[in-house]
């Protein structure tokens, strides 16, 4: 007889209790005039018009996303 895993042991999801960090941006310069990738981030953070804010979870792949296009947006609250 084989076994067979059908009910999972061990949850393989990170705990969401570490990552509770989250950052407020605010984009303050418009995209004209930058790359369609640049544009594209914004709108990858849900921004779409100049003094715009979200607040999202502080992962490195948002601050990437931040860092990428700094000269547009601002972080204006961190914790």
């Amino acid at each position: 007889m084989s076994e067979t895993n059908s009910s999972p042991t061990q949850s393989k999801k990170p705990s969401q209790a570490k990552s509770s960090k989250k950052l407020r941006i605010r984009q303050v310069r418009s995209p004209i005039g930058f790359t369609r990738g640049q544009r594209e981030v914004l709108r990858g953070l849900g921004l779409r018009r100049i003094r715009d804010e979200v607040v999202r979870e502080d992962t490195p792949a948002v601050r990437g996303m931040a860092a990428k296009i700094s000269h547009l947006v601002k972080i204006i609250e961190e914790g």
